[in-house]
């Protein structure tokens, strides 16, 4: 009986899920994604902070996502609690608009990252000041229309090191949604074949003015 529940015991801790470390993927996409775009789509009566105009959100950080050279890992297993504290959440509105978005994001992708949650927004800010954003393009002033080859040529020349397979334009309803960044651990730019095969097909994207 005492040979059978030790049996047991290290069948259910094989079974168990590992706790995720930083060395369990290859790489971060950053992901940015245009706010306009999606209050025009989510908000248009700017109900929330993101969209209400008080702030004129851009470029906002979506989140930073850990990822393998073919898949993702996402909702790892983490010492960290689910929960962002507000207390947290608040010191990140300037670049993540809403507690739910910061919570939502540590849950689904920082939890696989290995670090905690304090070090994971660290690192998520420090990977958003990396970019450059081109100037004037992407002041949200006056809607535009724009080629993603146009955009990737901007990024790029805004960001020496970034490379058009290093960077993908996402797309819905013929609208910008985000730019996704390809990063390595220590946020250097860096090829991603999946992620950049996975942008928009598209040739020309929208791209709305701020609400």
């Amino acid at each position: 009986m005492g040979r059978l529940f030790g049996l047991l015991l290290v069948l259910v801790g094989l079974a168990a899920p590992q706790v995720a470390h930083a060395d369990d993927f290859d790489f971060y996409v950053l992901s940015l994604s245009w706010s306009p775009s999606w209050c025009a789509s989510n908000d248009r009566d700017g109900s929330s902070a993101q969209c209400d105009g008080r702030r004129p959100y851009r470029f906002i950080a979506h989140g930073l996502w850990p990822q393998n050279e073919r898949g993702w890992p996402e909702y790892c297993r983490s010492r960290e609690p689910e929960r962002v504290p507000q207390s947290l959440a608040r010191t990140l509105y300037d670049i993540i608009p809403s507690a739910g978005l910061a919570g939502h994001e540590w849950r689904k992708h920082g939890t696989c990252t290995g670090l905690s949650q304090r070090v994971y927004f660290d690192t998520l800010r420090a990977a958003y000041r990396k970019v450059r954003l081109p100037p004037v393009i992407f002041d949200g002033r006056i809607p535009r229309r724009l080629a993603i080859a146009e955009i990737e040529a901007l990024f790029g020349r805004a960001n020496p090191g970034l490379r058009p397979d290093s960077i993908a334009v996402t797309c819905n309803g013929g609208q910008l949604t985000e730019i996704r960044i390809c990063m390595t651990k220590s946020l250097g730019f860096r090829a991603c074949e999946e992620v950049d095969r996975n942008a928009c097909r598209s040739r020309l994207v929208s791209v709305p003015a701020l609400p």
